[in-house]
């Protein structure tokens, strides 16, 4: 029984990479997390200098290109960690000013937190809308205003439970919302892009395939898709996917509203044809295409413009690397919690299992 044909195992590993804890800059548990699980699968692991899990499955077909017979090589990438939080000072009241790069302030207010290697639990806290007047009052407070308390008295009481530098994230639990075969939702934190994780190690623990696959556990894409360009130049694979969890605003809207969604919960994997870092390769978005009317799976589009993941950093690298995205729909992504659909989740291990079985240098040349 595979990953994508076992809907609780699929939410169970879902739920254990959500729940990790694993800020830019400090992904370890969730690259122990994967390393337990794939390890029993694959030929080889490795970790890069950037913190970059590089786990290699060998293929068994030469494939010919010219004159010669070579090897395919696939580098799929989801990136192990989260939006979050950097303690920058302990002020002398015990509450801890932070940095939170790629979270709206909007988002923060009252929140749960853990911060460090210990867990210490915390709540965002503001000045109180009581006491706030004129403008001040209507205002959406900036995150350079806000703190984080973790209940201590003044700077020497936090200072036993914390230090500057110290990582924080949002303190969410997973939660399967409907077990519905229809419509399986869940709700937990950081599903951009544990969801893409869980695919990519639901992919190494299948198999075998007839190229040689390298799954990428990535670091630091949420400040700036730093890992991927580092992993990408090691690798140096033919194509390359990255496999993520994306933008999903398909709630009813205003009636003078008819912009089309990103993307829509439970309309399947989502390719993306181009975004701010990236215009794909159309060799790839082709076979993704034909794949997934040969499986008879529906495919959907994100809306293009929007966004950048790894691929726009792994396509730059050395002469060229062919790419693009394929990821699971997200309601509010890039805040304490988001909901997708686990059917999508199931169907991007589907769709990206049989591309693999069918992709050679045929997709890649222009």
């Amino acid at each position: 029984m595979t990953y994508a044909d076992d809907m609780a195992a699929l939410s169970d590993l879902l739920r254990r990479l959500s729940e990790a804890f694993g800020p830019s800059g400090n992904e370890k548990a969730v690259r122990e997390l994967v390393r337990a699980e794939v390890q029993d699968a694959v030929d080889s692991i490795q970790v890069d200098a950037m913190g970059n899990l590089i786990a290699f499955k060998a293929g068994g077909v030469a494939q010919a290109q010219g004159s010669a017979e070579r090897r395919f090589r696939v580098m799929l990438a989801a990136h192990m960690d989260e939006v979050g939080f950097m303690i920058t000072e302990i002020n002398k009241n015990g509450t801890l000013s932070f940095k939170a790069p790629s979270v709206d302030a909007r988002m923060l207010l009252a929140k749960r937190l853990v911060i460090g290697e210990n867990h210490v639990p915390g709540i965002i806290g503001a000045p109180v809308p009581h006491l706030q007047k004129g403008d001040a009052a209507g205002r959406v407070v900036d995150s350079d205003d806000l703190f984080i308390d973790i209940g201590a008295t003044d700077e020497k009481g936090a200072n036993g439970k914390v230090k500057v530098g110290d990582f924080a994230t949002f303190a969410t639990s997973y939660t399967a919302l409907s077990d519905d075969p229809a419509w399986p939702t869940a709700r937990g934190k950081a599903f951009d892009d544990r969801a893409g994780c869980a695919a990519l190690v639901a992919l190494l623990k299948g198999g075998p395939y007839p190229v040689d696959l390298y799954g990428v556990f990535t670091v630091q894409e949420e400040v700036g898709l730093r890992g991927a360009r580092i992993a990408a130049y090691r690798v140096d694979p033919h194509a390359a996917f990255a496999l993520e969890g994306t933008i999903c605003d398909d709630l009813p809207r205003p009636a003078d509203e008819d912009s089309t969604p990103v993307t829509r919960l439970g309309d399947g994997p989502a390719i993306t044809l181009m975004d701010r870092s990236l215009i794909a390769h159309p060799g790839i978005v082709r076979l993704l295409q034909e794949t997934a009317e040969a499986e008879g799976m529906r495919v959907q589009y994100k809306a293009p413009g929007l966004g950048g993941t790894d691929s726009g950093a792994i396509h730059l690298v050395r002469a060229g690397i062919p790419a693009t995205a394929v990821a699971v729909p997200c309601r509010y992504i890039h805040g304490p919690a988001a909901i997708l659909n686990l059917n999508d989740l199931s169907a991007t291990v589907r769709l990206m299992d049989a591309t693999l079985r069918r992709i050679g240098f045929e997709h890649v040349s222009r």
